[in-house]
């Protein structure tokens, strides 16, 4: 797995922490933890993954959630989803059982708002921290240290996590209480979800009137349509790449979250229309593709 890209970190006090999780995401995220001279022990369900980020950074590696947690100040988690959470944070061989008294838990995983709760209830019941933190950037920012990370949670706790997680983050913005960061995430792939469908039909429309879309992206990026995804996903999709970048299926599991418009009255029609189109790239093989792949229905 790439490791991560050259960074200047911020000058921090030394922490132990640990770090659960080594996926595409989590991966660079510890190992920025590592660079910038915190003491970081890594725990990952494969132990393959483990073994190649300890060849490439300096720290240790545990063989339980628990043992990986023990001591450190802060804890890290980069996992899938709600059960994934749960299954390393609770239990005998959760990070839980192994946190010292007021050391605090950062979740970057995106999850339902309501795990988010339920387990900063049970982290305040064991005299422990928790902060729902996930982050907005994809692979490209995790590596490059450029993530947005948005959290949710207690104020002294935050401004404890906040220098250190400016490792691998550009901003980390404390956005109210626990379940907060997970609602923010929501309203990030909202958007996203919009955009992209958006840039997909401009592109179709613009190919099919015969227009130079590479000309006419350049021209309209001057102006009030410029977007991130317009920047940096705009051309890759005219060359028909979609390798790279955030996933249809991670995107699917992100907007399957929004049960949480049922429970506040939300109308997201287009939202739920641009997820059933996702579901048409899957059944089109595209799982694994970026989520600019939503072009692909079109053509």
């Amino acid at each position: 797995m790439a490791g991560i890209n050259p960074k200047t970190y911020a000058s921090t006090a030394p922490h132990r922490l640990a770090f659960i999780g080594l996926g595409a995401m989590g991966y660079p995220m510890a190992g920025h933890l590592a660079r910038a001279g915190h003491h970081v022990t890594v725990y990952n369900r494969t132990a393959a993954k483990a073994d190649a980020w300890h060849a490439e950074f300096a720290g240790t590696m545990a063989p339980t959630p628990a043992q990986a947690a023990h001591q450190a100040d802060m804890v890290f988690c980069c996992v899938g989803n709600d059960d994934d959470l749960r299954s390393v944070t609770l239990g005998a061989h959760g990070a839980f059982a192994g946190m010292r008294s007021e050391a605090v838990f950062v979740d970057h995983t995106t999850t339902s708002a309501s795990v988010a709760r339920e387990l900063s209830k049970l982290a305040r019941q064991q005299g422990l921290h928790f902060i729902d933190a996930p982050v907005s950037g994809g692979q490209i920012g995790a590596q490059n240290g450029t993530l947005a990370v948005l959290c949710g949670g207690d104020p002294q706790a935050f401004a404890r996590i906040q220098p250190v997680v400016q490792a691998f983050a550009r901003a980390c913005t404390l956005l109210g209480d626990n379940g907060a960061g997970q609602l923010t995430k929501m309203v990030n792939q909202i958007c996203i979800a919009g955009l992209v469908q958006g840039l997909s039909e401009a592109i179709a429309f613009g190919q099919r009137a015969g227009l130079d879309m590479n000309l006419v992206l350049d021209a309209i990026g001057q102006g009030a349509a410029q977007s991130w995804q317009l920047d940096n996903r705009g051309k890759t999709m005219l060359a028909d790449q979609f390798d790279f970048g955030f996933a249809v299926d991670w995107m699917r599991k992100d907007l399957g979250l929004l049960t949480e418009a049922q429970r506040n009255g939300a109308s997201l029609p287009v939202t739920a229309l641009v997820d059933q189109f996702y579901a048409d790239v899957q059944r089109m093989g595209g799982n694994r593709w970026d989520t600019s792949s939503l072009i692909r229905r079109l053509k």
